[in-house]
């Protein structure tokens, strides 16, 4: 029974979540993380039953100054379409029957489990959105960081948009800047197919079978998240990488407020402050601009370090404001968000 005891609620499980007064006791649940990017970004239903196809421009027409009596050569714009695929992200919560039976409210019991399985598809949700690689992992889909991989403008056009940090060790986290739009990059589901996270009961009288093929009776719970991630245009996302972690202060620390300010000046369109957007908008006859929605996203060791530099009343940059209705650090006007995904051990990029 070894595997079922890893993989399946015991009765030693059913004992150890009892209250005082024997009913199921509030779990603290210690493996909890704080994900924001979750929260923030947009999600779209793809066009293909795999994922989404996206078409880009990658040439413009030549244009010609003509002379008197002279011809003007034909020519045309160049475009490349983009797959990108969705994941299947699964899992299922098993009870014996008898157990269940032990519980007078099977319903709460059930749900103690749930949430620990919810809370750790959002783990692995979010750990994919920076880090999956479809190439390693063909269940998964391509996260952030694989696209956003090199600081070389010759092996991809994305590297224009990836700042070096200066550590060269494995001690590197990153900070990314994303502006979630339409045209932008958002979160896909496949065609046909419900958005978000799905908990459904297995309503079945077939019986399970246990690691030798025996049946039993057993409640279920499956869990199904399918997902992806396209971006449709590189430009409005951008990565400082290779911040060492071990170096935030002193002498040789990184100056993040300039890095994070340059990565804001290598968004297109995007305005880089509240009054820059309301001034752009005015500009535009009133009309909002369709930049997106755009976050920088960091690990609490990140957040820590500019949280520190907020309370120095010189640093401008850096602010606590009222976004969502929560008090949020801001930079230039746009939130820093907290994300535990974002390790601390990134390799460096070259």
């Amino acid at each position: 029974m070894a595997l079922l005891s890893s993989t399946c609620l015991t009765l030693a499980d059913w004992a150890s979540r009892r209250g005082p007064d024997g009913g199921i006791d509030d779990i603290v649940n210690l493996l909890s993380q704080t994900n924001e990017i979750l929260l923030d970004m947009l999600w779209k239903e793809g066009n293909l039953p795999t994922g989404n196809k996206t078409t880009v421009r990658r040439g413009l027409p030549a244009a010609t100054w003509r002379m008197l009596y002279g011809g003007v050569p034909r020519s045309k714009s160049t475009t490349a379409q983009i797959t990108d695929t969705c994941g299947m992200l699964e899992a299922y919560a098993l009870v014996d029957k008898d157990l269940a039976r032990l519980e007078g409210d099977s319903a709460a019991y059930r749900l103690s489990e749930d949430m620990a399985f919810i809370e750790g598809m959002n783990q692995q949700m979010a750990r994919t959105l920076f880090y999956g690689n479809e190439q390693a992992d063909l269940g998964a889909f391509t996260g952030l960081a694989p696209r956003y991989n090199t600081l070389q403008t010759a092996k991809a056009a994305s590297a224009v948009n990836v700042m070096n940090g200066g550590g060269t060790g494995s001690t590197n986290t990153s900070i990314w800047l994303c502006c979630w739009g339409p045209t932008n990059g958002f979160g896909i589901f496949p065609k046909g197919s419900a958005a978000g996270l799905q908990v459904n009961d297995v309503t079945t009288d077939a019986p399970v079978l246990d690691e030798n093929g025996n049946p039993f009776q057993a409640l279920q719970t499956h869990y199904k998240w399918d997902c992806g991630l396209t971006v449709r245009d590189w430009r409005y996302f951008g990565r400082i990488a290779n911040i060492d972690v071990s170096t935030l202060t002193g002498t040789s620390a990184p100056n993040l407020i300039a890095l994070m300010t340059a990565l804001t000046y290598k968004m297109p369109t995007m305005p880089r402050t509240a009054t820059n957007i309301q001034t752009a908008t005015m500009a535009n006859g009133g009309a909002p601009l369709s930049f997106g929605k755009p976050a920088f996203y960091v690990n609490r060791t990140i957040a820590t370090a500019l949280s520190l530099q907020a309370m120095n009343k010189t640093n401008v940059l850096l602010s606590l404001q009222e976004w969502d209705g929560m008090p949020t650090l801001m930079f230039r006007g746009i939130p820093i968000r907290v994300c535990d995904a974002i390790m601390n051990t990134e390799a460096a990029v070259v």
